[in-house]
């Protein structure tokens, strides 16, 4: 299983935030933009308004598994910055897969099946 490459500097996360696409769902907010870098970087961002430590470190895995297991359909090149909302904790994974392809697909970054 391959490791993901992260964003972690903040200057790329408010670069993301201001110059980057932006998709909207009930569960998350997600940005892109072209990089530099042959592979996608992910970064997560968990508000404290989610919950404690626990129910935000559950939000950050399930997040970050939803982009590990779409890689193969994801085009490669982009950073991608995703905004976990409040019901990212509770809501089914279905339901949280189904928002997470709807966002890729809105950004463009769904490859054609």
């Amino acid at each position: 299983m391959k490791k993901t490459v992260t964003i972690k500097q903040n200057h790329e996360f408010r670069r993301l935030y201001n110059k980057g696409q932006s998709a909207v769902t009930p569960t998350m907010v997600v940005y892109c933009r072209k990089s530099r870098f042959p592979q996608n970087r992910l970064g997560i961002t968990v508000s404290t308004k989610l919950g404690c430590a626990v129910k935000r470190n559950r939000a950050r895995r399930r997040l970050r598994e939803l982009f590990r297991l779409a890689q193969p359909r994801l085009k490669q090149g982009y950073d991608v910055v995703i905004v976990a909302r409040t019901r990212a904790v509770t809501i089914a994974h279905h339901k949280l897969q189904a928002d997470f392809n709807r966002a890729m697909a809105e950004l463009g970054l769904l490859l054609q099946a």
